[in-house]
């Protein structure tokens, strides 16, 4: 499936081409999959009473037709050419069955014994189902998970992402956290604009800031500090596994928590989220935490937990005020039960408030760089660039940045929500587990089957809460980490995931079977982790968006002191993977990296740093490889002779 499928390390969606391409290796594959479809079609005739009868079990009733539209709608995304988006999805829809069936097939046939040895071992380490919902400390278990989560993405970090911001806002967000590290609040304006011009950066005459909300690039800043930026959200990623458990802990038995905390360690979406310096796993940690803590407000009403909560609300607003609005309304309405001292409403009053002095931080920061307490720099920012109104929420014809390719129609009306709703629901099928059967199957499955427990419509309502909340912006997100837009809805689905597992154990329990959903999906997630994990860290986030850290390597053979390198190329990713090596104070005596646009504005960077030695630096776009040092060192005579 994956030699057949098209994703690759440009700004684009992934999608399963199997007739598209020539070569041995596409022909081999096609081959391999051929022969799979035949056995399972001999399989299915083999058995196909015992296939029906199963069905049956797991899916009563009218519920079988709407979990199979759903299987089917989620197996592939839209292309603007109809006619090959239908035949995609008819051919992932197939693959991706065939695909099921085989592990199915697959763990049928292991033996009695293996299975209920399999079960003894399983029911040691998960618990048993009948316990009930109550607080669970961190034992080994989850230490051990979390660690392993952080450990994961600490090598995928240096070994994939190779430590190297590849997004533009990754840029911005670690170069704000440069400058709140250094105890400044915005930076001198760069002494020529045009040779240092990044993305999502707000020029004035005397200042140089990013316009993105704070409260991301201050966590960095403790990255910054320690000399490892890159390092945090692996570590978030870690205590992500941990609070999960103790939410999960509150409202389901020690097993589902323990299930659902292997499927998140072992969760592609999660890790290459933890990978990254984007602002996502720190803003599920925050969430996380203020779940936990109206959860405890709920059990005990202290009001420490209140404030706890509250803090970690206030702080999302911080980073992302959308998913703070979120948030604070599905965790204000969950607190409202909690009584301190047998007194409604007072913990549900100091989480808000608490939460709403945290966040009226934003009202500082934001009179600060816009002198109007009420607008947001990044709103300030797109309105300046793009027009007014664009970056709004809601719908019209204005909405929009003009990003052709990730930006389905003009304006924002009901067919974008329709597309970007189906971009995102394929990514999540696809990269919250990295299941060769899309990871929503064991969703469909539960909630067709109608055995879903207050807790599981607790996760549904956050799940549709997100969703409906994000359908009023113009944007989905794009391809970059998945559903990103959706992140928050990581652990929802892990929960009706892992319930689907459950129920499916359940059903076989009752029949007198030996297999259940266990072994499919223990199956499904070590192969995850042997074929889709490397293939999307090499095929996708290694030099993703033709980032490449060489400068970091070139700057350790430059000689110590001032310089000046003139990188030649496109602003991305030429200037943009050498602008992070900048010092935060752009006179400092150390190489400076500035983009060279051509002999005028050469001419003024000469002009402004006449004295250092200059280097002259071929980016990507230019050598189709690597960075290379083409000329230097070189005096500002010589420099201006070039042509």
């Amino acid at each position: 499936m994956l030699a057949l499928t098209q994703a690759g390390r440009g700004i684009g969606y992934q999608h399963f081409v199997p007739m598209a391409g020539q070569g041995p290796f596409r022909h081999a594959a096609q081959a391999v999959l051929a022969v799979q479809a035949l056995i399972v079609l001999i399989g299915l005739g083999a058995h196909r009473a015992h296939v029906r009868s199963t069905m049956a079990k797991i899916l009563p009733g009218r519920w079988l037709p709407a979990a199979f539209i759903a299987f089917v709608v989620t197996a592939a995304t839209v292309s603007r050419d109809l006619g090959a988006y239908g035949l995609e999805l008819v051919l992932a829809a197939a693959v991706q069955l065939i695909q099921l069936v085989t592990v199915v097939f697959a763990v049928g046939s292991v033996s009695p014994e293996r299975i209920a040895g399999f079960r003894r071992l399983a029911d040691r380490v998960l618990g048993s189902p009948a316990t009930l919902a109550q607080p669970g400390s961190f034992d080994r278990f989850v230490l051990v998970a979390a660690l392993w989560t952080a450990g994961a993405a600490y090598f995928l970090a240096v070994l994939a992402y190779q430590r190297h911001p590849h997004v533009p806002d990754e840029i911005v967000y670690l170069l704000h956290a440069r400058y709140f590290a250094a105890g400044m609040i915005a930076m001198p304006a760069p002494p020529v604009l045009e040779a240092f011009n990044l993305d999502l950066m707000s020029a004035e005459a005397t200042r140089w800031f990013s316009p993105v909300p704070p409260g991301w690039p201050a966590m960095l800043a403790v990255g910054v500090w320690f000399g490892a930026p890159w390092l945090v959200n692996p570590v978030l990623g870690g205590v992500n596994v941990l609070l999960t458990y103790a939410v999960l802990r509150e409202l389901y038995p020690r097993r589902t928590a323990r299930i659902v905390v292997l499927l998140l360690s072992a969760s592609p979406w999660a890790l290459f989220m933890a990978m990254n310096l984007m602002t996502h796993t720190g803003t599920l940690s925050c969430a996380l935490l203020a779940a936990l803590s109206v959860a405890r407000l709920r059990r005990n009403g202290a009001i420490g937990w209140a404030l706890v909560g509250g803090v970690a609300l206030g702080f999302i607003s911080l980073i992302r005020p959308l998913e703070a609005a979120a948030t604070a309304g599905l965790l204000g309405l969950w607190s409202v039960r909690a009584r301190w001292r047998g007194i409604p409403l007072v913990p549900s009053a100091v989480l808000t408030i608490s939460a709403a002095l945290v966040g009226a931080l934003n009202l500082w920061y934001n009179r600060a760089l816009t002198g109007n307490p009420r607008t947001f720099p990044i709103m300030a920012y797109a309105e300046k660039i793009f027009g007014p109104g664009t970056n709004d929420m809601g719908f019209g014809a204005n909405r929009g940045l003009g990003w052709s390719g990730l930006d389905p129609f003009p304006g924002h009306g009901w067919r974008d929500v329709l597309v970007n709703t189906n971009l995102n629901l394929f990514q999540v099928n696809i990269e919250l587990l990295g299941w060769s059967c899309g990871a929503l199957v064991a969703v469909w499955l539960l909630l067709a089957s109608g055995r879903l427990r207050r807790p599981d419509w607790m996760m549904v309502g956050v799940i549709g809460t997100i969703i409906g909340l994000h359908s009023f912006y113009w944007f989905s997100g794009g391809p970059d980490f998945g559903a990103r837009y959706w992140f928050l809805i990581l652990v929802p689905t892990l929960v009706l995931v892992a319930r689907g597992i459950e129920e499916t154990d359940l059903t076989f329990e009752k029949a007198g079977g030996g297999v259940g959903g266990l072994e499919p999906a223990a199956l499904l997630a070590v192969l995850a982790l042997a074929t889709f994990v490397p293939w999307r860290a090499v095929d996708k986030y290694f030099h993703y968006r033709g980032m490449r850290p060489d400068v970091r390597s070139i700057a350790a053979g430059l000689p110590a002191g001032p310089s000046l390198v003139l990188v030649r190329g496109n602003r991305h990713p030429d200037y943009h993977s050498a602008s992070p090596y900048n010092p935060v104070d752009l006179f400092a005596p150390a190489p400076v990296y500035a983009w060279d646009r051509g002999p005028a504005v050469r001419a003024k960077l000469l002009d402004v740093y006449p004295d250092r030695p200059v280097w002259i630096l071929d980016g990507p776009t230019i050598t189709h490889a690597g960075f290379r040092v083409v000329a230097g060192p070189l005096t500002a005579d010589q420099v201006r002779a070039l042509p």
